[in-house]
């Protein structure tokens, strides 16, 4: 049974219809609305005495709600109460959400989800999406049969794997899942009652979880080769078929697997991996927003991305694309963004390389003549020897970028780019205090959590936040408004240039590089438009659009009451 439908009354209005009375039709968050509820309502759908006599606005309960949020002291019990007002009201959280966003986005996302994910078992109230289980693969399509959204249009799954800096959290990455669909919602308006988070539990490896007697994912060490392979193939399989044409996003999957499960199913289904794909466009943003600032081209810049994980590899890839849109060719590209994983550069003739680097390493020839200590390049030492000009962190090594290196990178370029882009804020390379404090105020900075302004001498400088967030709601708006049959390259590069262009000249002569947290929905909206117009260009696109920013708007929820009716 549907919990309700939308349907348009006789003066062209919407209202919900509904099967659902009294009692438990006050435990569906989708409808309920605790004191919100009109006395017409309150008689028609059986909930006198339920509940209390007074009628309350919904400015009214957002006034009241965040009071009770106010009193919390710590971030992980806003968090618990954010999440529980979501599974009992969710227009309710959303309008919260949507009056103080640039608050509680670090609440409800990174960083504090990341002490939500490591501690989800104990703060576990309340289910929401569905667990794809080693338990359950074999019966998956009647999982998917009994999810609780019965129209599901977008989805983001994870394997747990690689949780922010944080690794393999097991069952604990729904936590990633849920965070990441609300801000779907509150950035791009993707109406909750559409989205599905989904945890594939295929095991974990930290021996302190599956010996945690609280712990709630199966206990087992993670399927590997062939297994897990079979495992993936399987969900997709059923989740095309009961959902076909809804995008599903891929979250916090280990390197080489990230990389290998985007490419084997980038073509199959909408789909796209944030790590990888929205990383890459958020920098690629920062960057032509900073060459925007400077008023140098980024074909001048040379970057060094530290940390070659599915974040790193995004970054670098996304870079070099964006490079070749201007003018380098693909080899051109990749000798300007030198990449740095745990043992020094990338450079294609080391032994042992990853599959997933080999694309990124640079040509053994570009290092001839180096001054190096040891036989594979430092970071200081790539920084030094390349002249870079451009510092990106992904690496989850807090003080990686220390004064050495900073002040390095200074000495090549009047305005280095210095991003610490590291979640959450303990694993951030460098605090912006200290980088504009090394490059006398000269820095151009972006961080990955966000940050205090910072004062120095007679100036006071905005500190953009490279949040994800400002990237892949659009993605998912556009992608679903224009019925793009895949997500191309084209459509992230695509995003990327549409943030680039809406930061605001203001925003950039104050020093950051991104807008402001509370400008997000309006971003989101520029960023959707971009893609739409470009998944028509590309020929994805199932849908015609004549106009592409009128029809993202259209499809936006607002966390509005609507009437409820009795079917």
């Amino acid at each position: 049974m549907k919990q309700f439908e939308t349907r348009i009354d006789a003066q062209g209005k919407p209202y919900l219809a509904t099967e659902m009375t009294g009692y438990i039709l006050t435990r569906l968050p989708l409808l309920n609305k605790s004191t919100g509820f009109t006395r017409e309502e309150r008689r028609e759908l059986r909930l006198e005495g339920l509940v209390p006599p007074h009628s309350s606005t919904l400015e009214q309960q957002v006034e009241r709600t965040y009071a009770n949020y106010s009193m919390f002291a710590s971030a992980l019990d806003k968090h618990v109460y954010l999440r529980v007002l979501q599974d009992r009201n969710e227009v309710l959280f959303y309008a919260l959400l949507e009056r103080h966003l640039e608050e509680m986005l670090p609440i409800i996302y990174t960083p504090t989800v990341a002490e939500a994910v490591q501690k989800f078992s104990l703060i576990y109230r309340f289910p929401r999406g569905l667990v794809i289980s080693t338990e359950n693969i074999d019966r998956v399509d009647e999982v998917l049969a009994d999810a609780p959204v019965p129209d599901v249009r977008l989805a983001v799954a994870t394997d747990s794997e690689g949780i922010l800096g944080i690794g393999d959290q097991g069952f604990g990455g729904m936590a990633i899942c849920i965070g990441k669909l609300s801000l779907y919602t509150a950035a791009a308006g993707i109406s909750p009652a559409t989205t599905l988070p989904i945890e594939l539990d295929v095991g974990t490896n930290r021996a302190d979880l599956l010996d945690d007697p609280l712990y709630l994912g199966v206990r087992h060490e993670r399927l590997t080769g062939q297994a897990y392979a079979d495992f993936i193939e399987r969900f997709v399989s059923a989740f095309k078929k009961r959902f076909p044409g809804a995008v599903l996003q891929w979250e916090d999957f280990s390197k080489q697997k990230a990389v290998d499960v985007m490419n084997r199913y980038r073509d199959a289904l909408p789909s796209f991996n944030d790590d990888i794909q929205g990383t890459g466009a958020v920098v690629l943003a920062g960057l032509l927003a900073a060459a925007r600032k400077t008023r140098r081209p980024m074909v001048d810049e040379a970057y060094v991305v530290h940390g070659a994980g599915a974040g790193g590899i995004g970054v670098a890839r996304q870079i070099v694309v964006g490079l070749m849109r201007q003018g380098l060719s693909r080899a051109e590209a990749v000798a300007r963004v030198l990449m740095i994983d745990s043992a020094g550069l990338v450079v294609a003739d080391r032994r042992g390389l990853d599959d997933y680097k080999r694309e990124l390493a640079q040509d053994p020839s570009r290092t001839a003549g180096w001054q190096v200590g040891g036989n594979v390049p430092s970071l200081l030492e790539t920084v030094v020897n390349a002249k870079a000009t451009g510092l990106i962190g992904l690496s989850g090594q807090a003080g990686a970028f220390d004064e050495t290196v900073v002040r390095a990178v200074a000495q090549n370029s009047p305005a280095p780019i210095v991003f610490p882009l590291s979640n959450p804020t303990s694993n951030s390379e460098a605090v912006p205090e200290d980088v504009y404090r090394w490059t006398d105020g000269r820095a151009i900075v972006a961080t990955g959590s966000p940050f205090p302004e910072v004062r120095f001498e007679d100036h006071t400088y905005a500190v953009g936040q490279g949040n994800n967030a400002f990237i892949f709601p659009g993605v998912g708006l556009g992608t679903l408004v224009s019925g793009a049959s895949k997500v191309t390259d084209n459509m992230l590069t695509a995003a990327a240039e549409a943030l680039a262009e809406y930061t605001d000249p203001s925003r950039l002569m104050s020093g950051a590089v991104y807008p402001s947290i509370n400008a997000i929905n309006r971003a989101s909206r520029h960023v959707a438009a971009a893609v739409v117009k470009q998944a028509c260009e590309d020929g994805v696109a199932r849908k015609t659009i004549a106009d592409p920013l009128t029809a993202v708007t259209d499809a936006m929820w607002e966390p509005r009451y609507l009437p409820i009716r009795r079917a």
